[in-house]
């Protein structure tokens, strides 16, 4: 198994929508593997592979002692309700914000084996999925923000990216 590099915000990998695993091989399990041991590494919960420059639609995610592998990722169902959480991301390390996501989902995919899986998570592990399927549709959760918080979130990215110091201030409530 291998370490990953992790692909970071600004390479167009992350804005590409994955296509769909016709048919699940050893080098897709092979690359899940090393998913998860580039995800622990980080460290972090969840890791698309387009962060890791693969355009195919496999994920995998780790909440409290489980973790797992999804393929071809699916959310069916979500529920009404929203629950707004700091989220991050790997590939814009060092910067959270207050994003809403639906409460529950229910996510349908394959298992590493090619098999149908269905998934209902709740709270973190329900963020964790959606904000992954995100990253398989090119969305970034800087997309999910209000308008000044992203400007906020990009000044930031470009600031580091130049390599000027930034100091970061969250924005007055009313932009939340």
């Amino acid at each position: 198994m291998a370490v990953l590099p992790i692909r970071q915000f600004g390479d167009p990998v992350l804005r590409e929508r994955a296509r769909e695993i016709e048919q699940v091989t050893d080098l897709h399990r092979r690359l899940a593997k090393d998913m998860i041991e580039t995800m622990r590494a980080a460290p972090g919960v969840g890791l698309a592979a387009n962060q890791v420059g693969v355009l195919e639609r496999i994920f995998v995610w780790q909440f409290d002692d489980t973790h797992g592998i999804l393929i071809n990722p699916v959310i069916s169902e979500r529920a009404a309700e929203t629950l707004t959480d700091d989220e991050g991301c790997l590939s814009l390390p060092g910067i959270t914000y207050p994003v809403a996501r639906s409460a529950a989902v229910t996510i349908d995919g394959l298992d590493e084996n090619g098999r149908s899986v269905r998934l209902e998570a709740e709270d973190h592990l329900a963020r964790i999925f959606q904000h992954e399927v995100d990253h398989l549709d090119g969305v970034l959760f800087t997309d999910r923000l209000s308008d000044e918080l992203r400007k906020d979130a990009l000044r930031v990215l470009r600031d580091r990216a130049l390599g000027l110091p930034t100091s970061f201030q969250m924005p007055d409530e009313d932009a939340l």
